[in-house]
């Protein structure tokens, strides 16, 4: 036999956050009121009056709780509410009339306010939802229609004018602007949009328009499936709640043992009249529910996820919400988690007498012609330059490009071609390639009709605000932060100190990555692990907490790790801690508070020093006490930043 905590999921009004479930208390307390004043003398009107007037009290406050009840006892379950439904009754029995109705008047409005409240937490994350607008303006052979979003379908295109929202996930057709990302990434600074860029449903486009091509129907959208996930998240349950929950399948038996006891044995002594011990007993009940305990850690771990969702980070659950208080050390992935994923050119090392425009168009003439991300590199860097186009471009299987140009012969590749081709490399130029391939960077060298034009380095450059990351990680306390990698030795430590990496394992197989991470669990206890989501998923799994670089909201981001990061911004990391703790301490408030609410009551009501009104005041005070405590998370500001 368990006892079941206030139903949390009663009605949908109250789930939406509406002040609807208001109502039944407020009529059941006017016919208490005015029964208790006709009982007073203070109003005039005949007996049965004044009894109908609480029975209607009983019934407005007490059918609902009933009903839930007596359906769970049915299956041998023990519900509070029915329990309080089965406390009134006893006290009217003894015609303590006003007692029982208070009891059930009081215990409504609790749980009224306190669906009000859990409701205020899930219109936080369901307000997400209905930022995407409802139609869309659909390109068609005949002109522009407007359509529900939900008839869009993959390649259609839509119009999107300024300042308007994005109705559907899809890739920019046409038009440039920039876009406001914040609701899916958080992102404070809108992101520049041009043809083939991605854009996501609900988004703000600034002030250009754009013709948006759609990747995926409405129901599939990025913002579609983080709400999904996020209120998937609220049914997964943390360490504490499980705790809580064994907890109360000891104690509950305990309380319903005692509650007869309390309510048999004083009679039965001589310490007290019937009536006096059934009254104590019914106080005694009320005080030792421990409806403030059940909902003291799901109120804070759903605020807790609704907050971090607003902020461009996925937790996906209770659970993951404390491990990430928790950590002590993290790892992270050198490509595409410190580093942006996107080689691009450091450095130009021209030949005597090449001027460095010349060399950039000339390695720019062959990149065009491939889809490798150094040419994509190289192309970009010679967008101010003359434009060369080779003719007849093939690859030099691991080692380059070859091409014609101008009639002769033209190469760009590794410093190994360079070696193949025997071509006079000037002391300069090779001093400042070594140099510059000991610091890690990757060099493509361009030779044209058999002579050096010079050399481009490249290389994949740390993100903006990594430092800034790793420096507010330490000052939370986290430390060391590692950074394991595939890459050469000479490019993780160049990175490592650029970004004040601690420790660095370089070289790494995957398979070297996990071990390194359980070596890792073994010396920290709890530890995350950050990556792209695709190449590092097993050393994600491994991890305490895996965190995902979400590249926009990729579908492996959103559904292979712990915690998905929607932007790629490491500095979301430190806030994800920070907000992890405090929710932490939040969730430790509300278990003292609510425990130690029962240890007071208990004793008091069975010394008579409490009674059953104030009883039900103390207890429904402390439980929506404690959802209210759990929503100061929804308001929590990252103070981490310097």
């Amino acid at each position: 036999m368990s006892v079941h905590a206030h139903d949390h999921a009663a009605d949908a009004a109250d789930e939406e956050g509406g002040l609807d479930g208001l109502l039944v208390p407020v009529a059941a307390g006017a016919c208490l009121a005015a029964a208790w004043c006709m009982q007073r003398g203070w109003l005039s009107g005949p007996w049965e009056a004044q009894r109908l007037l609480f029975v209607a009290a009983y019934l407005i406050a007490g059918s609902g709780a009933f009903v839930r009840g007596l359906r769970l006892a049915v299956r041998l379950h023990l519900d509070v509410d029915f329990l309080m439904v089965v406390a009134a009754i006893g006290a009217a029995w003894i015609g303590r009339w006003v007692d029982g109705g208070l009891l059930l008047f009081l215990f409504s409005l609790g749980n009224a306010l306190e669906h009000y409240a859990m409701g205020q937490a899930r219109k936080a994350i369901r307000a997400l939802g209905q930022l995407a607008p409802r139609v869309a303006r659909r390109r068609t052979d005949t002109g522009d229609e407007e359509v529900p979003v939900e008839r869009l379908a993959p390649g259609d295109t839509i119009l999107v004018r300024p300042g308007e929202r994005m109705p559907a996930d899809g890739r920019v057709h046409a038009g440039a602007g920039a876009v406001d990302q914040s609701p899916i990434t958080g992102e404070s600074v809108p992101v520049e949009k041009a043809p083939g860029d991605e854009v996501f449903a609900g988004t703000v486009n600034g002030d250009g328009s754009l013709e948006i091509s759609v990747t995926r129907r409405a129901q599939d959208s990025t913002m579609a499936r983080m709400i999904r996930l996020v209120e998937e998240a609220q049914h997964q349950k943390g360490r504490t709640q499980r705790v809580a929950e064994r907890f109360t399948a000891i104690y509950v038996p305990c309380v319903v043992a005692g509650t007869l006891a309390a309510l048999a044995l004083p009679p039965l002594l001589g310490w007290l009249p019937f009536d006096e011990s059934l009254l104590r007993a019914i106080a005694m009940l009320v005080g030792a529910s421990p409806c403030a305990l059940a909902i003291s850690t799901p109120a804070a771990v759903l605020a807790g996820v609704a907050r971090a969702a607003r902020s461009g980070v996925l937790i996906k659950g209770g659970l993951h919400l404390e491990s990430l208080a928790e950590i002590r050390a993290i790892a992270m992935d050198k490509t595409g988690t410190i580093t942006a994923g996107r080689p691009t050119v450091a450095a130009v090392v021209p030949a005597p007498g090449v001027e460095p425009a010349r060399l950039l168009s000339l390695a720019a003439a062959l990149e065009r012609r491939s889809e490798h991300p150094i040419a994509h590199a190289i192309v970009t860097a010679a967008e101010g330059a003359p434009r060369l186009d080779a003719s007849d471009v093939t690859a030099i299987r691991g080692k380059g490009l070859r091409g014609t140009l101008e009639g002769r012969p033209l190469e760009a590749g590794s410093p190994r071609l360079l070696a193949e081709l025997a071509t006079e490399v000037p002391a300069e130029v090779r001093a400042r390639i070594e140099a510059l391939d000991r610091e890690g960077h990757t060099i493509v060298a361009v030779i044209h009709g058999g002579a050096l034009q010079g050399a481009l380095a490249l290389s994949d450059r740390p993100r903006t605000e990594a430092s800034r990351a790793i420096d507010r990680l330490h000052r939370l306390g986290v430390r060391p932060v590692i950074m394991l990698t595939g890459d050469r030795r000479a490019v993780a430590d160049q990175v490592a100190r650029s970004v004040g990496v601690d420790e660095v394992q370089a070289e790494l197989l995957p398979e070297d990555k996990i071990e390194h991470v359980r070596s890792l669990l073994q010396r920290h206890g709890a530890i995350a692990m950050v990556g792209d989501g695709v190449n590092d998923a097993p050393a994600l799994a491994m991890a305490t907490v895996g965190v995902a670089m979400g590249r926009g909201g990729t579908d492996v981001a959103l559904e292979a790790a712990d915690v998905a990061l929607m932007a790629d911004d490491l500095e979301r990391i430190p806030f994800a801690v920070a907000l992890a703790r405090f929710a932490r301490s939040v969730i430790r408030q509300n278990v003292l508070v609510s425990m130690g609410m029962v240890l007071l009551l208990i004793p008091l009501t069975l010394a008579g020093l409490v009674n059953t009104t104030l009883a039900v005041i103390m207890h429904e005070g402390s439980t929506v006490a404690v959802v209210i405590n759990g929503l100061r998370l929804l308001a929590w500001r990252d103070r981490t930043q310097a």
